[in-house]
């Protein structure tokens, strides 16, 4: 049966411009003695295309999103760098770069528990890339685990 304390990876959610790709669950803090009694808590998910949160502090994890290396290089090659200097010689990003966004949904579990699932959303603004994408990363977006980078 499913249950909130599984990392195992899991398959992405298609998405108009993109996917949703679980990163994190939050187990919501319980009362009484049970496993969960005290500060909630936090399951990493096993999936292969953002880098897990970067480092646990005391009070929980620190939240960031970031692409692992594998996926930068792919992007890199296909879509140029991720920015560059504008005629003002400000910083631009690329456009067809993908961007990324936490999402969050509460679930409830068949055992009673309750956790909250953290997603991130990969967006792309052109459709052939979120296709080539797609092609390039279709194991880790079916939830195959990838090797640690």
């Amino acid at each position: 049966p499913p249950s909130a304390l599984a990392v195992h990876a899991v398959p992405a959610t298609a998405l108009e411009h993109g996917f949703r790709v679980l990163v994190l669950r939050e187990l919501a803090a319980g009362a009484g003695d049970g496993p969960l009694a005290g500060p909630a808590g936090f399951a990493v998910i096993a999936q292969g295309l953002v880098r897990p949160p970067p480092r646990q502090i005391r009070h929980g994890i620190a939240f960031a999103l970031a692409f692992r290396p594998e996926v930068v290089a792919f992007l890199s090659f296909h879509l140029g760098r991720p920015g560059t200097r504008g005629p003002d010689d400000l910083p631009q990003r690329n456009p067809r770069w993908p961007t990324l966004s936490w999402h969050r949904a509460e679930r409830a579990w068949p055992d009673g528990m309750r956790s909250i699932e953290w997603s991130a959303d990969i967006l792309f603004a052109r459709d052939e890339d979120r296709a080539a994408f797609a092609r390039q990363f279709r194991d880790a977006l079916a939830g195959a685990r990838l090797a640690p980078s």
